[in-house]
């Protein structure tokens, strides 16, 4: 049986955590490492990722674009040419955390290549040796092509819908998961301003424990990863299609740059968050 190859980009936790899941099911997997970092280079050679130039991304049998929101149109716009040149017609899913509006855009730059395109995301942690809390999902196509990846040891599951209905599902879900981080640190940070943090608290543990309990483990989890909810929450607001909604994800966009920077800088905000839950 030919041996199943797989090409991710980039290098990230998540590219190089999938990577990793993939290689030790004896799956190849390939990556393009012109330009990356040291850091990226390190992930890459630890997740068994072989790099290749761009011919080689393009005989791959699978693409998986798992990059930020922002490099997923230009990335595709990168690949594009190569892709239509090459012989080998690999399958491109795009599985950032974008809109729908946005995978659309991917789908069209893709399209002229005579690849077939995949909507495509991931809800969960990069997957380490002893989960399995990563699920990986996608739209518009038949679920044998993907079926690679599964056998790989990914957790697959289809969404029944057209190029947008993963992304769909993936910035719904993240709006929840995400969007009430967000509130319960500006509820936090807005309670401490007046000394009435301690006081909010207790009436948490009386009356919501079970919002207490996440929100507990979320909030100081998110301190590290702010700056890479910024443009997933700007996705959100494109998302929704509201201008209400719109201007609420936007602000939970804006709060995710202020924590992010606060992380790099005075930990003001995140002491008193993480405070909060040590009490």
């Amino acid at each position: 049986m030919t041996k199943t190859t797989v090409a991710i980009i980039a290098q990230g936790a998540m590219g190089a955590g999938t990577a990793a899941r993939l290689t030790s099911n004896g799956v190849d997997v390939v990556t393009w490492l012109e330009g990356r970092s040291s850091a990226s280079r390190a992930r890459a050679e630890k997740a068994g990722m072989r790099g290749v130039d761009l011919a080689g991304i393009a005989a791959a049998d699978i693409i998986l674009s798992i990059v930020p929101p922002s490099d997923a149109l230009a990335l595709a716009e990168q690949l594009a040419p190569t892709l239509k040149a090459s012989k080998s017609k690999p399958l491109y899913a795009d599985m950032n955390a974008v809109s729908s509006a946005k995978v659309e855009q991917v789908a069209a730059v893709i399209a002229p290549t005579g690849c077939t395109f995949s909507d495509g995301g991931i809800i969960g942690p990069p997957p380490r040796p002893d989960t399995r809390n990563t699920i990986y999902f996608f739209s518009a196509i038949p679920a044998d092509r993907v079926a690679p990846l599964a056998k790989g040891g990914l957790e697959v599951k289809m969404v029944n819908g057209p190029v947008g209905a993963a992304s769909a599902l993936k910035m719904s879900y993240a709006a929840i998961g995400k969007g009430l981080t967000a509130l319960a640190s500006a509820s936090i940070l807005m309670a401490d301003k007046y000394g009435a943090k301690e006081a909010l608290l207790e009436e948490l543990q009386r009356s919501q424990p079970n919002i207490l309990k996440g929100v507990s483990w979320s909030v100081p989890d998110m301190f590290v990863k702010a700056y890479r909810f910024v443009g997933e929450m700007e996705e959100i607001a494109e998302q929704s299609g509201r201008k209400s909604t719109a201007a609420i994800y936007n602000g939970i966009a804006d709060l995710y740059r202020e924590i992010a920077a606060d992380q790099d800088g005075p930990k003001k905000d995140v002491t008193t968050l993480e405070q909060f839950f040590k009490k």
